[in-house]
Parts: structure tokens; C-alpha cells; sequence
């Protein structure tokens, strides 16, 4: 199918500005790959004051540092935008924000978000933020959006998992803060006013790995009860043997540019290359899938991990577990974040939302 008109009008808006960027760095005179002398703001207007020059010259840990931290401050600026442009407000809702202890590894915080104070007792889901390992979090506004929506739409208790960040915390950390959060809510449960029985685990992207590997650690160490896991876009195999470069090649952007940076994502989230293999890091190597819950995978057609989703999927059916691949035609990776411009993003919402309200089932 053709790329949607929506994701069309906004590939062709891209391609110009990479080729205003081009064109300015030429006329600047300034090297490829460095940045032009205005510095850009996180809201995204030129610094007026020229930062200080350095008495010693910056190691290359400290660039490398500072480059991140920009890099994390223009997502977070554009995942703004991308809301309040074409995105969905999330209602109002009660939210608590805890801590928990990871023996071993750093402690995580979590949010928590209720429907209402009502002391009823509701199913509740963990979830998995997106963004490659290295950016994304629950403040970002689409993320506090969709746990906000999806709390009170599927009337459940929504617990959004603030892992931390690769390169700076790396595989497994991510995984172990995720696992000690379930632990957290199921030993929490009572005061948390949530059925320990109706569970969720869900995820997007990087979250969805994350999500998928929380499955696995608790059936080899707990088996705690999960009635789902609802996975998005998610990545299931580092190793990258499962990447479809074809979506991207048709929106006319080079194999080498996608598979350089999905190697980059790979290595600045694992500590080794090896660490590609292990089943908590790459779910769909995982030596056996039985024993793990129903699963909902959502895939987009103009996506390279689509392939990555719907192998998950058919390795869990050859476990003898449910689960439904679903693809989206016409989209692509980030398709959730669209409720508010794209109709596809809509159906992909109240189809996660129908999988939610699913564990008020008997």
C-alpha cells in the first residue's frame, strides 16, 4: 500500500529541511557533521549569548556527554510539538510517583495513574516508553498522554517505568528495573487498590523489548499471573538478523543510512556485541516461549522492525501461546503518537484500549 498522505506530506517537509540544512552549512562555510554557530534552544530559538570558551579543551567522554544531552533536550522538544500539533491531550487523572529499590542495579521510579480516587479495585499495566534506549521517559508529553488516555479509557491502573537511559546505564538495567517493578506492583497491590490477578505488560518500541524480556525473567524466576502483553512497534531482535529495510528503501531513504543506525542503537544500549543473543535482551532468541502471556503485537507496514513483530508473534504461537500480529498499512514506526491527525493512529488506539478494557474480563 502507499505511504498514508499524512506521512507523505511529512516526509517531503523533511527532505527540504535537510537540504535547507545543507545548503546553510555550505554557505557558512562550516564542516559536515558539526553544527552551525547558533545554537539552537530546546524551544528551538537561536542562543543570543555565545557560550564561554573552555580553559581546557573537553575530553572526549565530556563531548560526547554534552552531544547526548542535546540530543535528549530536541527530543523532548519535538515530542512537544508533535503533541500539541498532532497529538491528543490526556485527561485528567490522579498520578503518584514512587520509588523503587533494584538490588544490584539503580533504583527506578515509576508513575502511577488512576482513573479516580474511588477506592476501587482495577486491573493495571505496566508500561515501556520508547526511544531507541537512549531517550524518551514518562515526562515526555506523548508518553504522559497515552498513560493518561489509556488509564482512564480501559479504566485500569496504568504504571509507566522510568528506566534509565543507555549509554550512561546499559543492558541488563533496563530489564532488571522493569522486572522489579512488576515485583513492586504485585507486592504493592493491596495499597495500590490493584487486582494482583489482571495484569498487563505492555511497550513501544524499545519499551517493547523491554516489556517482552519483563515477560521472560518473571516466567524463569516468579511466574507471577499476567493475563497480557500488548506489544507496539516493538524491537525483538538485536542481532538486527530480523530488520526489513525494504519500508525505508521505498520512502527513499538508503539501506546503509537505517542499518548504521540500528547498529549504533544496538551498541549503545549493549555492553557487547554478544549480548545481541540473550533472550532479555533479544526476546525472539529466547529458547523456549511457552509459559508467557496472550500477546497483542501492533506492527506498521513502512516500519524495518515490522518483521521483528510478527516473528515474535509466530515464535510465541509455536510455544502454544495466543497471540495476534496486527499490521498497519500505509504507516509508519511512530504512527501511535497521531491521534489527533491520522485516523490509522485512532484504530491503533482504541485497539489497544479494547485489549486493555479485556482484562476487566472474567
Amino acid at each position: 500500500m502507499q505511504l498514508d498522505p499524512y506521512f507523505a506530506d511529512r516526509l517531503r517537509r523533511h527532505r527540504r529541511y535537510l537540504l535547507r540544512q545543507a545548503l546553510q552549512r555550505l554557505r557558512s562555510g562550516a564542516p559536515w557533521g558539526t553544527a552551525s554557530r547558533a545554537t539552537a534552544s530546546a524551544s528551538g530559538s537561536p542562543s543570543a549569548t555565545p557560550a564561554p570558551s573552555p580553559t581546557t579543551a573537553p575530553t572526549r567522554a565530556e563531548r560526547s556527554a554534552r552531544a547526548r544531552a542535546r540530543h535528549r533536550r530536541a527530543a523532548l522538544a519535538w515530542d512537544r510539538d508533535e503533541l500539541a500539533g498532532a497529538g491528543t491531550p490526556g485527561p485528567e487523572v490522579i498520578t503518584t510517583d514512587h520509588t523503587i529499590a533494584v538490588a544490584g542495579f539503580p533504583d527506578v521510579t515509576v508513575r502511577v495513574y488512576r482513573p479516580a480516587a474511588d477506592g476501587r479495585v482495577r486491573p493495571a499495566a505496566l508500561y515501556f516508553f520508547g526511544g531507541a534506549f537512549r531517550i524518551g521517559g514518562i515526562d515526555y508529553p506523548t508518553t504522559d498522554a497515552a498513560c493518561r488516555r489509556r488509564a482512564a479509557e480501559a479504566d485500569i491502573v496504568v504504571i509507566a517505568v522510568a528506566y534509565d537511559l543507555a549509554p550512561e546505564h546499559r543492558f541488563p538495567t533496563q530489564v532488571e528495573q522493569g522486572h522489579a517493578a512488576l515485583e513492586w506492583l504485585v507486592r504493592e497491590s493491596a495499597a495500590l487498590d490493584v487486582d494482583p490477578s489482571r495484569l498487563a505488560v505492555t511497550g513501544t518500541s524499545a519499551g517493547g523489548a523491554i516489556a517482552a524480556a519483563v515477560t521472560l525473567m518473571n516466567r524463569d524466576r516468579r511466574r507471577h499471573r499476567l493475563r497480557l502483553q500488548v506489544l507496539e512497534v516493538p524491537v525483538t531482535d538485536l542481532t538486527g538478523c530480523h530488520i526489513d529495510v525494504r519500508p525505508t528503501w521505498r520512502m527513499g531513504v538508503p539501506a546503509l543510512i537505517v542499518l548504521r543506525e540500528l547498529r549504533s542503537i544496538a551498541r549503545t544500549y549493549l555492553s557487547s556485541p554478544a549480548q545481541a543473543r540473550h533472550p532479555y535482551a533479544s526476546p525472539l532468541r529466547a529458547a523456549d516461549h511457552t509459559g508467557l502471556p496472550p500477546a497483542l503485537i501492533l506492527t506498521a507496514e513502512y516500519d524495518t522492525l515490522r518483521r521483528d513483530g510478527a516473528a515474535y508473534g509466530a515464535a510465541l504461537r509455536r510455544g502454544g501461546v495466543e497471540a495476534t500480529v496486527v499490521r498497519y498499512l500505509g504507516v509508519t514506526h511512530d504512527t501511535p503518537m497521531y491521534t489527533g491527525a491520522l485516523p490509522a493512529s485512532r484504530a491503533w488506539h482504541e485497539q489497544v484500549i479494547g485489549a486493555l478494557r479485556g482484562l476487566h474480563d472474567d
